[in-house]
């Protein structure tokens, strides 16, 4: 004759939440290690590498031209960066002179993409040349392009270029998100701003500091 099983008791019970929790919070403690130390999402990096004025016009203390910036946007992370939210900004004096939108896109994981910007700047007013910024550059006896200026772009002063400058100032923003193990989102964002010396008399791009 089979005796009835005895029903489990409520230490039992007891002990198998115990060990339950414990296993869940184990296995969380292992997400998060992994989480912050090899998925720890990070900010792209934007690089400037060179900034040119294929076309430059200037009359009656107005300027307008046409501005083109190459750069170099890394993501570090080990997922996607999906970037939507991106822009070009132009200030001259504090004031927005220029503005382009960036298509979104994806740069894949671990890779760097080269972009290029490219949009006319409509005509805006500058100081009288007695009143620019940095109003002469000083001769030098150098032959290599000005620093800031990989060879072969830009301008060069070959010891003999002075005159009135104008300095503008170019803002790149980068706003997207990162996707860590399918199931986390992170927003990133990357920025980067650099000052352009341009020579007035002829929109030759004299250097740039990011």
């Amino acid at each position: 004759m089979v005796k009835p099983q005895k029903p489990p008791s409520g230490r039992t019970n007891l002990a198998s939440c115990i060990v339950a929790t414990v296993f869940l919070i184990f296995l969380v403690i292992i997400v998060l290690i992994v989480y912050f130390t090899v998925f720890k999402p990070q900010d792209p990096k934007i690089s400037v590498n060179t900034v040119q004025l294929p076309s430059f016009s200037v009359g009656n203390n107005t300027v307008s031209f046409t501005f083109s910036q190459y750069v170099t946007v890394r993501n570090p992370n080990r997922a996607v960066f999906s970037h939507y939210d991106s822009s070009i900004q132009l200030l001259y004096s504090g004031s927005q002179v220029g503005f382009m939108f960036v298509p979104a896109g994806k740069i894949e994981a671990g890779r760097t993409q080269y972009m290029a910007a490219t949009f006319a700047v409509q005509s805006f007013p500058v100081a009288p040349p007695n009143e620019a910024s940095a109003a002469t550059m000083p001769i030098t006896t150098t032959t290599m392009g000005p620093i800031g200026v990989p060879g072969g772009f830009g301008g060069t002063n070959n010891g003999n270029r002075i005159g009135p400058t104008m300095e503008i100032e170019s803002r790149m923003e980068m706003g997207g998100r990162i996707r860590v193990l399918h199931f986390f989102t992170h927003h990133v964002k990357a920025k980067s701003g650099c000052r352009v010396t341009i020579a007035v008399t002829d929109g030759s791009v004299l250097g740039f500091h990011c």
